[in-house]
């Protein structure tokens, strides 16, 4: 029995597959997936390794993608502008701080945090507000509330994420709005290919969210979803080769140049979940 962060009381957890040596598991009360990743350690493994294709997952060349990913996020800024975000943005897991630039661009005031080191070195050559390490109610105490806080697919990476989300939605003004990118579990592509999922990827990704999960998980502290789509993506085509060729286990040699062209993609495994903190 372990304790399931949506159902918040201790379930009985079954093992469905095993993927690279990790125990998947499937939460017997709200069918939350997750993986027994026992010994993993978060810090030791997002390097700049991991956005420079040296790891089985994670990115070939996240920053020669910047033009592709600057321009993905900044519909995400729109969309938050859309809902009414007011002025103050905080990103988790805000990487090389392309989220940051394209918010900044659209006029909000922006604050960063992310794990890896070499990342966070990058950002703040550039000027950004970005602090290395993992939020804390310290760090949360310090420089908020906010007015909209953003993880783009990072929430499946969290150890522990019913207490991040209870953190950070403490942390947010009353009105305020969360924004989460995330892979969705009970999607029809993943139904069909099961451990073979492209985002099946222990240990890296810890949980694994449906629509329900994902909706309850917010609920239960606080946020009411006002918006759940599986929107078309802007997806460097670099990245789509780099994982092409790690599924089949060749080389990672491809061409720089890919990973500076932009494709729309969307194979409807993927959600955007935005919620608002509803006054208390």
């Amino acid at each position: 029995m372990r304790v399931c962060p949506v159902c918040e009381e201790q379930r009985g957890h079954r093992t469905v597959w095993r993927k690279w040596g990790y125990p998947i598991l499937r939460c017997s009360g709200c069918g939350l997936g997750s993986t027994d990743a026992a010994g993993f350690d978060p810090a030791t493994y997002y390097t700049a390794d991991y956005f420079t294709g040296k790891h089985r997952d994670g990115y070939g060349d996240y920053v020669g993608s910047q033009a592709v990913l600057r321009a993905e996020f900044a519909g995400i800024a729109s969309h938050l502008k859309r809902h009414g975000a007011g002025d103050r943005i905080l990103e988790v897991g805000s990487a090389y701080g392309y989220f940051l630039e394209a918010a900044i661009d659209a006029g909000f005031t922006t604050t960063g945090v992310e794990i890896c080191t070499d990342a966070v070195s990058e950002c703040r050559k550039r000027g950004l507000d970005a602090h290395a390490g993992i939020v804390t109610p310290e760090f949360l105490r310090e420089r908020g509330p906010y007015d909209a806080i953003v993880m783009l697919d990072v929430i499946e990476h969290l150890p522990d994420p019913a207490t991040t989300i209870a953190m950070l939605s403490a942390s947010l003004k009353p009105g305020g709005l969360m924004t989460i990118t995330t892979g969705n579990w009970s999607s029809a592509l993943s139904t069909l290919t099961g451990s073979r999922w492209r985002l099946m990827t222990p240990p890296q990704h810890l949980y694994f969210y449906s629509r329900s999960t994902l909706t309850k998980l917010l609920a239960n502290h606080g946020l009411k979803a006002v918006s759940l789509r599986a929107p078309w993506k802007r997806v460097p085509l670099g990245l789509m080769a780099y994982q092409v060729t790690r599924r089949l286990g060749l080389p990672w040699a491809l061409p720089q140049w890919l990973s500076r062209i932009g494709v729309p993609a969307n194979l409807f495994d993927a959600m955007r979940l935005t919620a608002r903190k509803e006054p208390t």
